[in-house]
């Protein structure tokens, strides 16, 4: 009788570890393939930075440290390696493009221009689509690891290879900054 008392809890516990480690292989193959998405976003994007700098550089004689400095964070995301390499090197070009986007609409000749009306078009709902896909990240990302943080999880996650996953945040304080609206008329 106590024999099979041992071997009943035995085959409880297995059967638990098993349930516990295909749910953490489940959750981490989607987060992977919520970065997949992400990455497929950027490499839209580090496509399209180029065509937009060389549309735009003719224009924009006195803002050359503005155009350098995207053109800088785009070459160091794309020979970024690793995911929090990436993260940290895509979140400086998403900083660097967007004060990109917020010059190039105090120029009225690109505003009437076409060919950079479309491109910014595409940039802008490229960078819609990488939010989105960094919010499904995240929102993933955050139930894996809370689901490898929990006991009793946590007692076995990391030694079978689970590990935290990084999130996506803002990195400049600047960008938490309340956008400054003056009503007031002059």
């Amino acid at each position: 009788m106590e024999f099979f008392l041992f071997v009943g809890f035995i085959a409880v516990i297995l059967v638990f570890f098993i349930l516990s480690y295909n749910s953490l292989i489940r959750l981490r193959n989607q987060v992977q393939n919520a970065w997949q998405q992400i990455d497929i976003q950027l490499k839209r994007r580090h496509d399209l930075i180029p065509n937009l700098v060389a549309s735009v550089k003719g224009y924009m004689q006195h803002e050359q440290g503005t155009l350098e400095r995207v053109t800088q964070a785009r070459t160091t995301a794309v020979n970024a390696n690793g995911l929090y390499e990436k993260i940290a090197k895509e979140n400086e070009l998403t900083s660097a493009l967007s004060k990109l986007i917020a010059t190039v609409e105090s120029y009225p000749d690109l505003k009437a221009n076409e060919d950079v009306q479309s491109l910014m078009e595409q940039v802008t709902t490229t960078e819609n689509q990488i939010s989105f896909a960094r919010q499904f990240f995240n929102d993933l990302a955050t139930s894996y690891n809370t689901k490898l943080e929990v006991f009793p999880n946590n007692l076995f996650a990391t030694s079978f290879g689970f590990h935290i996953v990084p999130l996506f945040h803002i990195t400049e304080t600047t960008e938490r900054d309340l956008p400054k609206v003056d009503l007031s008329s002059k």
